[in-house]
């Protein structure tokens, strides 16, 4: 919205690579105190209290469970305003055929029903139309700044209720001339997404509706005032962010003690799968015995982060650290296991006739595709990934026997396409080979870009079999990594008091499990 009468232009949503894009200067791994055995040592990592504490659970009063919501509501509402570029806020319509839609309709509709036998009424009747002008002039004054004197005197003036019914008495006030006042103040107000509308009321002749659509569209345009506040704040508070939110975590983790029990629960998990990793390392022959296994705080919290590229996002529960990027966390695994199933593809019609089609890039691309385009929607619960990689090894075959016609060269036999076909429906089937080694070569690069200072500016190398989704893989990997480095920066102190716990204290007293993962 403008400031001082000024139009300013508000954008509409826009595609972004990466909702955290700005911050990928900023996004630095754990500083060498969050690191060094020292600071998980040490007693001032964090505030926050300790979750191998054995001390007995305090009462939680109703108000400290009602701060604590309205802290996680405003540190949940700030890093999205923060990290999302595209966040807007929204009005949300009702349906058209629901109860509450219907009975909104006919309220609003008696009421301009209403209004309309008033003014027709002879005398006419104007007090529900003052108390309206009434109310669009605190709506209009609502988007005026502080300097705006000139222009709030002139609508007080202009939209002064007790002259207004001075003239109603003498039946000699203008509703008509009132209505065109407040639509030519709403288009010094509005924004230039909004002069459509205003010109569509200029357009109105009865002056109910006019009525009608001056609401509608100052909701629009409150909503535009919303909006451009948050674009305003963003750049201070992508300033603020980390000590903000750090700051009003604390405060939940004091309201609510159990606030970081989903996330110790997440980092003791890779504890005892990297112990017993190490534990079977020592008993491989020829390895150096060590009296005890060291773990490096930083291997287990990247290992941490990892785990959420497989998590179930429908049954399993977020650490409590990374509910603010839970939806993008979602995304990003849902689009990665989009590209894994895309890289089986190629690797499998490679291996089987790479040599027919390899100096064909255009058909490669043409192949990939149709299979991004079959694969979308492969994580709604009613997809069926066996049919649809069933239909993508048809397509296949199809596309590479109409390549190989217009070269003049032999088709594929049946019996190739049913062994391509097969193996496109067998990516699905547990501990498939193909599946596992694509699988593996995309956590070891995801895992490379958690050791990078600035994953966009230094990319690691790309693992053999990726080179068909390189770029989706490496737009993939930076918000990601990105994601991962700001949650770092955030959280890092809480996570340093849980590993000192898990990893000094709790395994020189032999309380961490390390036995195999569970799963």
């Amino acid at each position: 919205m403008p400031f001082n009468g000024e139009k300013q232009c508000v954008g509409e949503d826009q595609p972004s690579d990466s909702d955290s894009s700005r911050f990928s200067e900023s996004m630095a791994s754990l500083s060498d105190y969050e690191c060094s055995r020292q600071s998980f040592t040490s007693d001032s990592s964090s505030k926050s209290s300790s979750p191998a504490s054995t001390s007995p659970p305090r009462v939680v009063t109703f108000d400290e469970v009602m701060a604590a919501t309205r802290n996680l509501s405003n540190l949940t509402l700030a890093h999205e305003i923060a990290v999302n570029e595209n966040f807007q806020l929204k009005q949300e319509a009702l349906p058209e055929n629901s109860l509450a839609g219907r009975v909104k309709h006919i309220v609003h509709q008696a009421f301009w029903d209403v209004l309309d036998s008033e003014l027709n009424a002879d005398p006419p009747e104007f007090e529900h139309a003052i108390k309206l002008f009434e109310e669009i002039r605190e709506i209009l004054l609502s988007f005026l700044t502080p300097g705006g004197n000139r222009l709030r005197n002139q609508i007080c003036e202009v939209l002064d209720t007790d002259l207004i019914r001075q003239q109603a008495e003498h039946s000699a006030v203008d509703i008509q001339g009132l209505a065109n006042y407040v639509i030519s103040t709403m288009g010094k107000l509005c924004a230039p997404v909004r002069d459509n509308d205003i010109r569509e009321l200029k357009a109105t002749g009865n002056i109910v509706e006019v009525l009608r659509q001056i609401f509608h569209v100052l909701d629009l345009m409150k909503m535009d005032m919303a909006n451009f506040t948050i674009m305003s704040l963003r750049p201070h508070l992508q300033r603020q962010l980390v000590e903000y939110e750090r700051t009003k975590f604390q405060e939940i983790l004091e309201e609510t003690p159990s606030a970081l029990d989903q996330t110790t629960e997440w980092i003791k998990e890779s504890v005892n799968e990297e112990l017993f990793s190490l534990s079977e390392s020592a008993l491989t022959p020829g390895a150096e015995n060590t009296s005890k296994p060291s773990l490096s705080p930083t291997l287990v919290l990247n290992n941490s982060y990892l785990k959420l590229l497989q998590w179930d996002y429908q049954k399993k529960e977020l650490p409590e650290t990374l509910t603010t990027d839970g939806t993008r966390l979602q995304e990003l695994t849902e689009k990665l296991n989009q590209l894994k199933i895309i890289a089986c593809l190629s690797l499998i019609t490679n291996n089987m006739v790479g040599a027919i089609t390899g100096g064909l890039p255009e058909l490669a691309n043409r192949l990939k595709r149709i299979s991004a385009v079959l694969l979308e929607g492969m994580n709604k619960e009613t997809f069926n990934l066996k049919e649809v990689l069933n239909s993508i090894g048809v397509q296949t075959c199809a596309e590479i026997n109409k390549t190989l016609m217009e070269r003049g060269l032999p088709t594929f036999s049946a019996e190739i396409q049913a062994n391509l076909i097969g193996q496109f429906s067998s990516i699905e089937e547990e501990d498939n080979p193909i599946w596992s080694l694509i699988d593996k070569r995309i956590k070891l690069y995801m895992k490379s870009l958690l050791c990078l200072p600035s994953p966009q500016k230094c990319m690691p190398p790309m693992p053999g079999g990726l080179a068909v989704i390189q770029q989706e893989l490496e737009s993939l990997g930076c918000q990601y990594a990105n994601i991962v480095n700001l949650n770092k920066q955030v959280y890092g102190p809480f996570y340093a008091n849980i590993l000192r716990k898990l990893l000094f204290n709790e395994e020189a007293m032999g309380k961490v499990d390390a036995s195999p993962p569970t799963n």
